[in-house]
């Protein structure tokens, strides 16, 4: 008896594979032999979710999550199909699992919020420049990926934007540094300068400072210009101690209420 040739073999599991699929349909879901055909089937066509997963192992994924997204894909797909409907269940499966992934990279791997519109533009100018690539030998221009994809000048800009949104570094990542030193990215990040704000409160005082009598400019001098006590104070005006607290409390208080009002 002639031993079977490996296409023969696999045209003999994709037939099976159909037919199960077929009886799994017509099939009651409380079936006690459902489940157990529905694992046949998935388990039969997981080489084909992990073959539409390796199409996308280039998009800095890890293969394993690629396929895992793919396979829920192909339940989905599993679950869903008609075989009345008069489409194998390749072409049904195919947009479904792909679906899936892309789905995957558009809703999770996104460290910026992105509209769902520029995302699938921005992915689809990457595949884009990179069969342009291949085809040109040369990296390809912006008119020429947006002829290919029959967008806009402006669109392809707008993808190439978001796509930088597509990851951010950790402002704990090392930085080389010329003399050997560590230093995290953070490390070398400016800061707001706390003294912008003495300089915009020093700029709202001057007309305030300008209204004050005689003697509050001269309370503020002493106290806060030549480090006066308020004792000290009292002593020079011959005012009690008291006289000075509330003074000075009325006078801090009407410039704060002052600066206040012009922010």
């Amino acid at each position: 008896m002639e031993t079977p040739t490996e296409p023969q073999d696999y045209a003999r599991e994709r037939a099976a594979a159909r037919a199960a699929l077929a009886r799994l349909r017509r099939m009651p879901s409380d079936d006690p032999e459902y489940n157990g055909l529905r694992e046949y089937v998935i388990g039969e066509y997981m080489s084909y979710a992990r073959y539409i997963a390796g199409r996308f192992r280039q998009r800095g994924e890890s293969q394993s999550d690629l396929e895992q997204v793919a396979y829920v894909g192909l339940v989905k797909a599993v679950d869903n199909f008609d075989p009345d409907y008069g489409a194998t269940f390749l072409t049904y499966a195919t947009p479904m699992i792909t679906g899936e992934v892309r789905r995957h990279f558009r809703d999770t791997t996104w460290d910026v919020h992105v509209p769902r519109r520029v995302q699938e533009n921005a992915l689809a100018v990457r595949a884009a420049e990179r069969d342009l690539t291949q085809q040109l030998g040369v990296p390809p221009s912006a008119s020429q990926i947006a002829e290919r994809l029959d967008l806009s000048a402006d669109e392809v800009a707008e993808a190439y934007e978001a796509s930088a949104a597509h990851s951010a570094a950790s402002l704990d990542v090392p930085v080389a540094m010329a003399d050997g030193d560590g230093a995290s990215l953070g490390d070398l990040m400016g800061d707001d300068d706390p003294a912008f704000d003495l300089v915009v409160d020093r700029e709202a005082l001057k007309p305030l400072l300008a209204e004050l009598s005689a003697r509050d400019k001269r309370i503020l001098l002493m106290r806060f210009f030549r480090s006066m006590s308020q004792k000290q104070i009292a002593d020079e005006l011959g005012v009690s101690q008291m006289q000075v607290s509330r003074l000075l409390t009325q006078i801090l208080g009407r410039l704060r209420e002052g600066v206040e009002a012009r922010h």
